[in-house]
């Protein structure tokens, strides 16, 4: 089982499609896609007179800005992708659907952005068991509350919380590049104390760094590796960074 999560320029390369009919292909009913979208939002949020703003590389969203959050991540994100898709019986949905993601809000200073707090992967599991490719957006429901209420989480967040409640073997965060950097070389694996290390350091900052906290949540609950790295990552599975409790080789 393998999750993988896909945004940023990534996610607008025309060679992501076949990489991802590919992958399915060769293990159908064992891929899971959590997809971003956020320079869309933004770009939206732009259009009708709203300033993005971010804090940790999370976004900061209103209640207003989550409905341009839902438009553009449920809606066109979610279902151009799934178009995109043909050949691998891609089904779209959303981390509301079914209960898929419960989430409890993070900060009340980001407004309406949410933490996992439990999957219920009944309705991907049904899908997978189909030989179904689904394809998730990253909302969820706030956990507790009776009618409606949605937040919006970090998709690398969403896609660490579904990899772990289905047991996946990797979750692979698709990145911009190649993987981690450190002093412009591709870091080419990490245990989580040393991912924590360059945070800490600052090294990994804004997205990356959101990506390596979400690489240390799923290691911690189960997830066997992550790896953070581009879109040749989809096919090559030694390609990017690992993160996994595996010792780090030293270097020669």
């Amino acid at each position: 089982m393998r999750v993988i999560k896909i945004g940023g320029r990534v996610q607008g390369d025309r060679a992501l499609p076949l990489a991802l009919v590919a992958a399915w292909r060769s293990a159908p009913g064992t891929i899971v896609v959590v997809h971003g979208g956020g320079d869309e939002v933004s770009a939206l949020q732009r259009q009708l007179g709203s300033a993005p703003r971010f804090v940790g590389g999370r976004r900061v969203t209103t209640a207003a800005d989550l409905e341009v959050v839902r438009m553009v991540l449920s809606g066109t994100v979610n279902k151009r992708l799934v178009a995109q898709l043909q050949g691998a019986s891609a089904v779209g949905l959303s981390g509301e659907d079914a209960g898929l993601l419960e989430a409890n809000v993070v900060d009340p200073a980001l407004g309406r952005v949410g933490r996992p707090l439990r999957v219920n992967p009944g309705v991907l599991t049904a899908l997978l068991g189909a030989l179904f490719l689904p394809v998730v957006s990253p909302l969820a429901r706030e956990a507790g509350i009776a009618a409606g209420t949605a937040l919006n989480v970090n998709g690398d967040d969403a896609a660490a919380a579904i990899a772990a409640a289905l047991r996946a073997e990797e979750l692979l965060l698709l990145a911009d590049v190649a993987g981690v950097l450190d002093g412009g070389v591709p870091v080419r694996a990490l245990d989580p104390d040393g991912a924590r290390a360059l945070i800490a350091r600052g090294i990994a900052v804004g997205g990356m760094a959101a990506k390596l906290e979400a690489a240390c949540v799923a290691i911690a609950r189960g997830v066997s590796r992550v790896r953070i790295g581009g879109l040749s990552a989809i096919g090559d599975r030694d390609a990017g960074t690992c993160v996994s409790l595996e010792p780090v080789p030293a270097e020669p």
